[in-house]
């Protein structure tokens, strides 16, 4: 698992090759095992491979989801904000399921931030794409995560540059590592 932790990089660049129909049905499986709290599962997922739908979701907000409009799929992570109130919380970890899942099956992702987000016209990114997908408004859109075949190569982030004055041991004052 840490190998597919290292390798993940947002991929904003995708070869135009449709995603095999068993590496959807992987995906779709990793994010219905993810973790949610309390069991509740409050997550839905809404694949777009449809290019006309794909290049209107790359325009969801004001910057930053461009590059939907080359992914040969998107998975938009959205929740029943009536059945928790860590909703986000369990959107979020099923994201992160679905990228290192991308990465264990040879693809790339990018996630686009959707929640508290501006779409530009007066709405928000999240009214934008719940009007464009029918998604009812109890379903608050987290992200949008672009997925295809790397058209670009991004080396692993090398661990001498990580933060690792971030961590703390058994308590705030004490610095790990």
């Amino acid at each position: 698992m840490i190998n597919f932790v290292r390798q993940r990089r947002s991929i904003r660049t995708y070869l135009p090759e449709k995603i095999e129909e068993s590496a959807i049905a992987l995906l779709m499986e990793a994010a219905l095992r993810a973790p949610s709290s309390r069991g509740i599962n409050p997550w839905q997922f809404v694949l777009v491979d449809d290019p006309q739908l794909l290049a209107q979701l790359a325009g969801a907000k004001q910057h930053g989801a461009q590059f939907l409009k080359g992914a040969p799929l998107a998975i938009v992570v959205c929740a029943d904000s009536t059945q928790s109130d860590v909703w986000v919380e369990d959107c979020s970890i099923a994201a992160i399921v679905l990228q290192l899942t991308a990465v264990s099956l040879g693809l790339g992702s990018c996630w686009a931030q959707i929640r508290n987000r501006q779409h530009g016209d007066g709405r928000t990114a999240e009214a934008f794409v719940q009007e464009l997908l029918g998604i009812p408004e109890q379903f608050k859109v987290e992200c949008i995560l672009g997925i295809g075949r790397p058209a670009e190569h991004k080396t692993a982030v090398a661990e001498e540059t990580l933060e690792y004055g971030k961590i703390r041991n058994n308590g705030w004052t004490t610095v790990g590592r």
